[in-house]
């Protein structure tokens, strides 16, 4: 018996999402910085599993804030 099990679809996991080539590129003008200065994701973390994102992808976490109402953060996808 296999059961497997989507956390994407846990209350407390945020959505994530992978931009696109030109989003993160006017990202990265926006914040005038290199995607090696980004916070790091794991290629092989459970939550961008569904995401076919490659070594060098930017993802997109969505996470709510109680001040904010939304708060978006980015990650850079590495080896792991």
């Amino acid at each position: 018996m296999d059961i497997s099990v989507d956390i994407t679809a846990h209350i407390l996991v945020p959505k994530h999402s992978k931009m696109s080539m030109e989003e993160a590129n006017a990202l990265l003008e926006k914040l005038n910085i290199s995607i090696n200065q980004l916070p790091k994701i794991l290629k092989s973390d459970p939550a961008i599993h569904n995401l076919n994102a490659e070594v060098g992808d930017i993802i997109l976490i969505e996470r709510n804030s109680p001040t904010s109402g939304k708060a978006n953060y980015y990650r850079a996808v590495i080896n792991g």
